[in-house]
């Protein structure tokens, strides 16, 4: 049988925003969503660590593979307004997790949407958008060009 986790079926905003949160670290979580939890919160699924196999495929097109084990905490939140909230963050970090599945649920509420936007997720898109370009530069700056000379008989 097949588990593997999948989000194709998410609206493309909802599957951002969840990237942004499993890729923030729990301290700038739990500051946006203080607030909030503090409310009358039920706890679908309280975090839980479990292990996932970690596929890889060789160039991007062969043959998938088993590359290994690797630890992901999960949580689900409902809120006492009916929004739910799910989070898979790598690693056994059972704050971050809490955290992010606040955030996916309170994302999905007018009250809340557009402040978590402006004041977290917009920000976190922007650090996350100058680490990439920095990594790219740095590879850039030692990438080397092989060419193939054809010698003359």
């Amino acid at each position: 049988m097949n588990h593997e986790l999948s989000t194709s079926g998410l609206p493309a905003a909802r599957r951002r925003w969840m990237r942004l949160c499993a890729l923030a670290d729990r301290d700038t979580l739990e500051a946006a969503v203080s607030e909030a939890a503090e409310g009358d919160l039920r706890w679908l699924r309280p975090p839980e660590t479990g292990l996932v196999m970690v596929r890889g495929r060789i160039g991007g097109g062969g043959a998938p593979f088993n590359l290994g084990e690797m630890p992901v905490t999960r949580c689900s939140v409902a809120l006492p307004s009916g929004g739910v909230g799910h989070a898979y963050v790598a690693g056994r970090d059972a704050r971050k997790a809490r955290a992010a599945a606040l955030v996916d649920a309170l994302m999905q509420t007018p009250e809340f949407a557009e402040r978590l936007e402006r004041d977290l997720l917009a920000p976190l898109a922007e650090a996350l958008a100058a680490r990439d370009a920095a990594a790219d530069r740095k590879v850039a700056a030692t990438r080397v060009d092989f060419f193939t000379m054809v010698r003359g008989d």
